[in-house]
This record gives C-alpha cells, sequence and structure tokens, in this order.
C-alpha cells in the first residue's frame, strides 16, 4: 500500500464529477426548453469509495501507480431515462459533445449480463483544470431506465453484502427480477406516446394554474385590491368545482381575463407616464 493523499488523489474526480452533473443537467433543462420533452429524467453523480477502488485494483491486478488509466469509474456519471428509446438518444448527445473524449462503449441492454444487469456505459476522458494545470480524468457515464436503476441499485447493495458470492436462490430471484423489470420497459415503451401526452397535459395545466395565481398576485402589487380578491373567489370557486378529471377551460377563461385586465393597467398606467 503506497502512503498517497488519498484527499488530494480524489480531487480531480470530485471536481469532474460535479462538473459532468451540471452539465447534463443544463442539457436535460435546455431539451425540455426546445422539444417540451427532455430524454433524461434526472442525473446523480459519485466518486468511488476509497475502499472501493483497492477491492477493485485488487481483483483487476492494477498497481497502485496505475490507478488513474487502470480503473476507469473511479468518478461516476447515471443518467436515468423514462424509456429504453431514451438511452439511445442521450447516447448520441453525449457521442457530438466536444468537451469531453469518447474512449468506448458497452452495451449491457443489448447484451446484459447473466445476472440479468442492463445498462449503458461510456468510458469518457474529461479535461479538468486544477490549480497545477489541465489534468485528464476518465470517467464512467451510465444510462440507464428507472427500473433498470432500481434493479441495478438493490443488487449492488445484495453483492456487497454477501461479497459478490450470492447464495444461488438470491442469484435465480434477482434474474426474475431482472426479467420483470425490462418487461415492465417494454410495457412502457409500448405506451409511450400516450404517456407523453398525458405528461404534457399535466404540465400544461399545471401551468396554466400557476400562470393565474402569479397574476392575481401581481394585482396586489399594482394595489388593484377588489380586483385581485374578486379574481381569487373565482379562482377557489373553479378549484373547488373541479373534480379528478379536471375541466381546465374554465381555469383558461379565468387566466385570459386576468391577463386582459393586466394588459389594460399596464397600458393605462404608460399613457400616464
Amino acid at each position: 500500500m503506497d502512503g498517497r493523499d488519498w484527499g488530494l488523489f480524489l480531487l480531480p474526480y470530485e471536481q469532474t464529477v460535479e462538473e459532468l452533473k451540471v452539465k447534463f443537467k443544463t442539457m436535460r433543462a435546455e431539451l425540455k426548453k426546445r422539444e417540451e420533452y427532455a430524454p433524461i429524467e434526472f442525473v446523480t453523480g459519485r466518486v468511488k469509495r476509497i475502499s472501493s477502488i483497492l477491492e477493485k485494483a485488487k481483483r483487476l491486478n492494477v498497481p497502485m501507480d496505475q490507478l488513474e488509466t487502470g480503473i476507469e469509474d473511479i468518478a461516476g456519471i447515471r443518467i436515468m431515462c423514462q424509456f429504453v428509446e431514451d438511452i439511445r438518444r442521450v447516447a448520441e448527445y453525449i457521442r457530438k459533445r466536444k468537451d469531453l473524449k469518447l474512449l468506448f462503449e458497452k452495451d449491457y441492454i443489448t447484451n446484459y449480463k447473466e445476472s440479468g444487469y442492463r445498462s449503458f456505459h461510456m468510458i469518457v476522458e474529461y479535461p479538468v483544470q486544477t490549480a497545477l494545470g489541465q489534468k485528464q480524468v476518465l470517467a464512467e457515464i451510465q444510462i440507464r431506465t428507472l427500473a433498470m436503476n432500481f434493479w441495478a441499485t438493490i443488487e449492488h447493495s445484495l453483492s456487497y453484502k454477501y461479497r459478490e458470492s450470492l447464495p444461488d436462490e438470491m442469484r435465480r430471484r434477482l434474474q426474475k427480477a431482472a426479467e420483470a423489470a425490462a418487461v415492465l420497459d417494454n410495457e412502457m415503451s409500448s405506451i409511450r406516446e400516450e404517456i407523453l401526452i398525458a405528461q404534457k397535459q399535466f404540465e400544461d395545466d399545471s401551468n396554466v394554474t400557476s400562470r393565474v395565481l402569479i397574476l392575481i398576485h401581481q394585482l396586489y402589487f399594482y394595489h388593484l385590491v377588489n380586483e385581485a380578491m374578486e379574481f381569487q373567489e373565482r379562482f377557489n370557486r373553479i378549484w373547488a368545482n373541479q373534480g379528478a378529471q379536471r375541466d381546465m377551460e374554465e381555469m383558461k377563461e379565468l387566466l385570459e381575463d386576468v391577463q386582459q385586465m393586466m394588459a389594460a393597467y399596464r397600458k393605462e398606467d404608460s399613457h400616464e407616464d
């Protein structure tokens, strides 16, 4: 065992994880603005624990002075998607990026592991700006569906408990669970369009409701107290009368009326100036 300063050794990896998380979260936000749907559901990241680095180095016979090149996943990013189809889209976006270098890919979806593990891995080289200059850091990007991630998280915990010597019965049950997760992903893909339409409708309706309340609050700011109170009472009545299947037509009419009130007030206010 060498006497390296592990805190200093892991700093570039910690920086890599934080920067890549920001980049992929920004990608998600931009795609949502451009297309009203983002194939990225959410992004997480982690730096491998020292004990895990040492265990993997021992298992792969990686010398301690070659950890930076011999272990590819000290920095790890996980990108979660709703649908299997989204995984391919995200991978293509990553391939086109100029701020990192793709080294190779591992497709464990088409060629899933015997254990049932499914995921899409991309090993990249990322340039980090340190106090001593630029440093190339290896990172692993895992792209999965939510179902794949749920299974992988459970399997990882059990493998740690049993030190990768899972009892045969547990192994068989995990394989069945992996098959069930794959069936779930296939079913979700088969009704993908219906799901996306429903999600968009929910988001649109939520935006209408939020916009109404924001504008009513702004009326108070312009000292239109009576008007604001009337609109608020109307909102409360509409909201109370809506059932589980909300009819948004009245809410949209309310939004239009509040917007017209605001526009008329601003026009009058500008004339006075």
